[in-house]
């Protein structure tokens, strides 16, 4: 056998021993059904609970790019200002690079109409325009911005300095931080109604066209009803998606994707791991009443119901703790579904949940529900002083009668 023949044998074997090596990590990932994606942070979460479904580098930091605008549109719609207010347009915001809505500089548009060509066409104009209007300054509407997301949405490593998402190196976040955000501002109607809108006329002052959503998801992948998408050339391409399928409502976080097709490609797989694996269910029903278990009973109840995401196929175990904390276990982990409130006790609800209690019981507690009936004697009673009224009520008006009768003789 020659040196080149044994050469090519020994590699042929390291290439067949590497491959087998590496099979095995890659065969558990797929029987695990987990998706393998290209972008570099990922994240999938419940929109109800917040529960995190899937992660991938999700602390990392991350140039946002043009998702940014989630933030600066929620800030607007919760602002004090009237939606229907006039905004004029500056020199700053019609000279703005990147996508833009070809606003002209004095051009008057509607707080409104600003907000759709923003999150709709990604209108870097309209973004300026609207950070502008609020606070005076992108400058001070980027405080306004890094206030917001730690005090509504809990994002506490993401950092604004400008409202658009144009690239800068102090703007970063995190996928993780995203899918706080997004939950939070998923949870307004109007934003949900504007980012869920394909198409919109668009009627400006020299540009009269259709707005389309640069968010491809939207018609392309079943139930999505949202958000945002951005790019540059620091970012990456970025992907916030929320889609929905019966009671269950997912929102997936994509950061720096290297290609377009990567990006929606990533997306699907997320999405489609989230609704094949999970399902939202009830852990507890608004204000029951029920026995908390500790050192002392107590009665305690929640005036919404508790929901939680469990894999399928899994049965969740529920636990109070003392503190009235409502804990579900599954192969995800132990998480909290909310939090109880202490109530008065309530007999009857509590007989009524417990259908085992005795009848007779049952019967006793119930009473504080339902009116007394009058005993027998008692009807006797009132129906011998209800006669006794009606005869002396007439033995009134015979006396007076009589004594009319009276005074009219003696009057002739």
């Amino acid at each position: 056998m020659t040196m080149y023949k044994r050469i090519h044998i020994v590699v042929l074997l390291l290439c067949i021993i590497s491959f087998g090596a590496a099979f095995p990590v890659y065969a558990a990932e797929e029987d695990q059904g987990k998706p393998i994606l290209s972008s570099d942070s990922a994240i999938l979460i419940d929109a109800k609970t917040g529960t995190v479904l899937f992660a991938h580098n999700e602390e990392k930091q991350q140039f946002p790019a043009s998702i940014t605008k989630i933030v600066t549109g929620i800030i607007a719609m919760e602002s004090d200002q009237d939606l229907s207010s006039l905004v004029t347009t500056s020199k700053e915001a019609r000279n703005e690079e990147g996508t833009r809505i070809y606003l002209e500089e004095g051009e008057q548009q509607t707080l409104f109409n600003l907000l759709y060509g923003m999150l709709m066409n990604s209108g870097n104009d309209a973004a300026t325009a609207i950070a502008e209007f609020i606070d005076g300054s992108k400058a001070k509407f980027a405080e306004r911005m890094n206030r917001f997301v730690v005090e509504k949405a809990g994002a506490t490593h993401t950092h604004f300095v400008n409202p658009s998402g144009l690239p800068d190196p102090e703007q970063y976040t995190t996928a993780m931080d995203m899918a706080k955000i997004a939950r939070y501002a998923m949870q307004n109607r109007l934003f949900r109604t504007i980012v869920g809108t394909k198409t919109l006329p668009w009627n400006g002052q020299t540009w009269k066209t259709t707005l389309v959503n640069h968010n491809e998801m939207l018609g392309n992948y079943e139930g999505t009803t949202g958000i945002k998408n951005g790019y540059t050339g620091d970012s990456g391409f970025t992907l916030v998606t929320s889609a929905k399928r019966g009671d269950l409502e997912l929102i997936g976080v994509l950061l720096k994707s290297p290609t377009k097709s990567a990006l929606y490609k990533d997306m699907t797989k997320l999405l489609d791991y989230g609704f094949q694996h999970f399902d939202l269910q009830q852990v507890r029903a608004a204000n029951p009443a029920y026995p908390l278990a500790g050192t002392e009973p107590e009665n305690s109840a929640t005036d919404e119901p508790l929901y939680a995401v469990v894999p399928k196929g899994e049965t969740p175990v529920i636990t109070v703790t003392p503190d009235r904390e409502v804990k579900v276990l599954t192969s995800l982990g132990e998480y909290s579904a909310g939090k109880l409130k202490p109530i008065s006790p309530n007999m009857a609800a509590i007989a009524r949940q417990y259908g085992d209690i005795d009848a007779s019981v049952q019967r006793a507690v119930l009473k504080e529900d339902v009116p007394k009936e009058p005993s027998a004697s008692t009807k006797v009673k009132i129906f011998i002083v209800w006669v006794g009224l009606m005869a002396y009520l007439c033995l009134i008006a015979v006396i007076r009668v009589r004594r009319n009768r009276i005074q009219r003789g003696r009057s002739f």
